[in-house]
């Protein structure tokens, strides 16, 4: 019997990548505000991004180290059901915006090493959501959407006190094997699901959901 996993795609910069990836059956979609991202939408843009999106599939909004105006010009304009957090944020500063907007929040942690890993518990008390990625590099542009991956047998069997997701260099062809390592129920992907930076691939998209939910013989939670 296969798994029930659930997949976001982030970074939705056109209105046939969002159609693309629900049709692919996503349960989350990704909008992106870091001006630094090829994937970087205005506002506006990411206004009408978000009305395309049929009820049922949630609507994520990744924002990195974003201070209060910038979250009130966005939330006051985009319908946004949850807030992605994935720059360097204090759990205080989680727990002040996850109190201030009223909406769940979900913190991203980069993971390289065993040494990152009580972050997660810390985040975990504050957040509703964890999202472990993979550590950029140093002196990296982007937080995350760099298409690497972590070694997943550090998290195998881990479980934390909030639901999470895996990211961190996903594509179609590994994410089954990230999926038992690790016993995700939910996995995340922005570039290796792409054509070129901030453009996504139907084909691919289709090909990653159907090999993340097609995963049998995970443990269970």
């Amino acid at each position: 019997m296969a798994n029930h996993v659930r997949v976001k795609i982030c970074g939705l910069t056109r209105t046939q990548d969002v159609s693309g990836a629900v049709a692919a059956g996503a349960s989350y979609v990704g909008l992106v505000f870091f001006e630094k991202s090829p994937r970087h939408l205005s506002i506006d843009a990411a206004a009408s991004l978000a009305f395309e999106v049929p009820v049922g599939v949630a609507k994520v909004a990744l924002t990195v180290n974003a201070d209060d105006a910038m979250l009130d010009a966005m939330l006051a304009k985009v319908p946004v059901d949850i807030l992605q957090l994935h720059g360097s944020e204090s759990p205080e500063r989680v727990a002040d915006i996850r109190a201030r907007t009223g909406l769940p929040v979900m913190k991203a942690v980069g993971v390289a090493s065993a040494a990152e890993l009580p972050a997660l518990d810390a985040y975990s008390s504050v957040a509703d959501m964890l999202l472990v990625d993979a550590k950029p590099p140093k002196g990296a542009r982007l937080p995350g959407g760099n298409g690497l991956a972590f070694d997943w047998q550090l998290i195998a069997g881990r479980r934390w006190a909030v639901p999470w997701m895996l990211a961190g260099g996903l594509t179609p062809d590994n994410v089954a094997e990230a999926v038992r390592l690790t016993g995700a129920r939910q996995v995340d992907v922005s570039s290796g699901v792409e054509s070129a930076p901030g453009t996504k691939d139907a084909e691919k998209m289709a090909a990653f959901v159907a090999a993340a939910k097609g995963v049998t013989g995970c443990p269970t939670i």
